[in-house]
């Protein structure tokens, strides 16, 4: 569960984060621009946990929020266990 990650080391299953609101993790996140021109923003670590921006800025915040309500379901039991991120590649293809 979330092994490897600077900052989140040591904290088995992230409990105790949402009441010690001082310890600061980073947490890998993923953004995209759609063709309208949002901001999608997913948290690999969550299922689900996905948001958009007009703004690279408002993408950021929406994703900060909506991580704080998965760390929070997650230490009610609402989620077994965390994705494990690996990481981000590319592939080369022949168009």
């Amino acid at each position: 569960m979330c092994k490897g990650f600077k900052g989140v080391r040591g904290i088995k299953g992230f409990k105790g984060i949402m009441r010690d609101k001082m310890k600061k993790v980073k947490l890998p996140v993923i953004i995209e621009k759609d063709e309208d021109g949002y901001f999608i923003v997913s948290c690999p670590l969550f299922k689900g946990c996905h948001t958009y921006g007009e703004t690279l800025e408002e993408a950021m915040e929406n994703i900060k929020e909506v991580i704080e309500m998965c760390l929070e379901e997650h230490e009610e039991g609402g989620r077994e266990e965390l994705n494990k991120f690996v990481g981000f590649r590319e592939v080369e293809v022949v168009i």
